[in-house]
């Protein structure tokens, strides 16, 4: 809802809105009040399309890098494109650095190798899951959009807010 204001001052709500973005678009589902999530829908889904829509532009380039012994080596890169960098800055300027959690009992060998070279892990899943998933969906279905749903769950109790859980299709 474009205009809803939350109970709150525009910085505690933009700072709040960008919470619940970032966990949904980490976690795939949240639960909130039902203005929050249909707020939540309409961010989520503008940086969701912002993703789609750019996700294949790459270019390579070829560098040449030292390798351990000092000779130089050259290596074909593959670098974010024009439009999908300036998406990713703005996917990036919205929603807040998740890193990658260590599982329980995961070795701390098997957790480094598991995030190597991944500086943003929420940003990669965006790019690497969740773009070529609903652009298929797109593709498949000729529809953009509704990439969320949202399920009421009645009234909370204390306050008799509205109760929501809003996922990823």
């Amino acid at each position: 809802m474009a205009n809803d204001k939350l109970g709150r001052p525009s910085k505690e709500r933009a700072a709040m809105l960008r919470g619940l973005v970032t966990d949904l678009l980490w976690y795939g589902k949240i639960q909130t009040t039902l203005a929050k999530a249909k707020s939540v829908r309409s961010e989520a889904e503008k940086l969701l399309t912002a993703a789609i829509k750019t996700y294949k532009d790459t270019v390579t380039v070829t560098k040449e890098i030292k390798d351990d012994k000092g000779v130089k080596v050259k290596t074909e890169v593959v670098n974010d494109g024009p439009k999908k960098l300036a998406a990713r800055r703005k996917i990036m300027a919205y929603v807040y650095d998740k890193q990658e959690q260590r599982a329980d009992k995961e070795a701390k060998s098997a957790f480094q190798a598991r995030t190597e070279g991944i500086n943003h892990p929420l940003l990669e899943k965006i790019f690497n899951v969740y773009a070529p998933k609903y652009a298929e969906r797109a593709e498949k279905l000729g529809q953009g959009g509704g990439y969320t749903r949202i399920i009421k769950l009645g009234m909370r109790r204390g306050d008799a807010a509205e109760m929501a859980v809003i996922e990823l299709i």
